[in-house]
């Protein structure tokens, strides 16, 4: 068994371990595996990676107590700004580091490598359209796959977060064909945690995300991307118990398929517009959600994966990645199936096709 497996199968909870968060309401902390895990995050002199890499420190990665041995990389002008970085990581003394390596190396980064947080991406420049991004970024992608294929670890487990992500992780995965395809995943966390940040507000009362379950992200992590409240459901903040539909809770159809949707898709560019700049602290800890519940488990909740298309029950085109709901335990995903409306799977379909055309476009580089 490979050593992200171990460390997948000893951090999942255990029966026993969920009883007792049934019972006492407080999730015990699982036993680190007493290896070391070795993660990855690229284009670690950037923003998101500022905000990630204090976050995996304080063990909001693999817990509290799982030990790391943490790989920075980024392009060769960025050398300095990484070792200032890493001068701040250690300054931290952060108990869980066994060894922070920054370097410019894909040898020396992809190295064994566990976990790879592709996070390093060629941005959106002034002019550009979604096809230039997607020229930009197939080298960078197709090269990391190769080193992905060439060194890590035959089970790495990869998100990617640098945009456009799906179409990247697709690019990644189809460069490194000894890696099992289920182990490349791209980031739609962040566009459930919007959502439900955004129902939240919307029902008021009190009502905190917590309560808010089965918000489900299909797709495309772009403006087609489709946010869908269909199965979601609210519970009680006291008891857990399942108080009412988000639908019910809502009881405003049009904001439901006009305000919300465009809102979740729309988000990134808001921020940008109201702070100047791109999200990068809500992408940071979102790229954290999707990596700890995958390899930590779901516990039954289902949340929003990217993840490679073949043989999924939806009738979606078998060669691409996209967003479906998902439920994870120890190291593994399933695609949850679910009942669909007609309206639903239009808009499924939508943004599917979008990603069939950035397929076209990006393998024809």
């Amino acid at each position: 068994m490979h050593r992200i497996n171990k460390i997948a199968n000893q951090l999942s909870p255990s029966t026993e371990e969920l009883k007792s968060v049934e019972t006492s309401g407080c999730p015990s902390c699982p036993a680190p595996y007493n290896g070391v895990a070795k993660v990855l995050v690229t284009g670690a002199a950037g923003n998101i990676a500022y905000s990630i890499l204090f976050g995996i420190g304080r063990g909001k990665l693999l817990g509290p107590n799982q030990k790391i041995e943490l790989y920075l990389l980024d392009i060769p002008i960025m050398a300095d700004k990484m070792k200032g970085v890493v001068m701040e990581l250690k300054d931290c003394s952060f108990p869980i580091f066994t060894k922070i390596i920054s370097t410019t190396d894909y040898k020396t980064a992809f190295t064994d490598i566990d976990v790879a947080l592709l996070i390093g991406a060629k941005p959106r420049g002034k002019g550009m359209v979604r096809a230039d991004l997607l020229k930009a970024n197939a080298n960078i992608f197709k090269g990391q796959g190769k080193a992905i294929e060439q060194y890590a670890s035959r089970d790495v487990k990869v998100v990617v977060v640098g945009n456009p992500a799906n179409t990247n992780a697709l690019i990644t995965m189809k460069n490194a064909p000894s890696i099992p395809p289920s182990n490349f995943t791209a980031m739609t966390r962040l566009d459930q945690n919007r959502a439900i940040s955004q129902i939240a507000d919307k029902i008021g009362n009190g009502v905190q995300v917590g309560q808010i379950n089965n918000v489900i992200i299909w797709g495309n992590h772009s403006k087609t991307q489709y946010p869908d409240i269909s199965h979601g459901y609210l519970t009680c903040k006291k008891t857990g118990k399942v108080v009412t539909s988000l639908k019910s809770a809502i009881n405003d159809e049009f904001w439901i398929d006009n305000t919300f949707i465009s809102t979740v898709q729309q988000r990134g560019k808001a921020i940008i517009d109201a702070r100047g700049l791109s999200s990068a602290a809500s992408a940071a800890n979102a790229c954290l959600d999707h990596v700890r519940d995958w390899l930590c488990g779901t516990n039954g909740r289902i949340v929003s994966m990217a993840v490679p298309s073949k043989g999924n029950p939806y009738g979606i085109n078998d060669d691409i990645i996209y967003s479906f709901p998902v439920t994870c335990s120890a190291g593994n995903y399933t695609i949850v199936k679910l009942p669909i409306s007609m309206k639903s799977y239009q808009r499924m379909k939508k943004t599917e096709q979008e990603l069939v055309e950035e397929r076209k476009v990006a393998l024809s580089i």
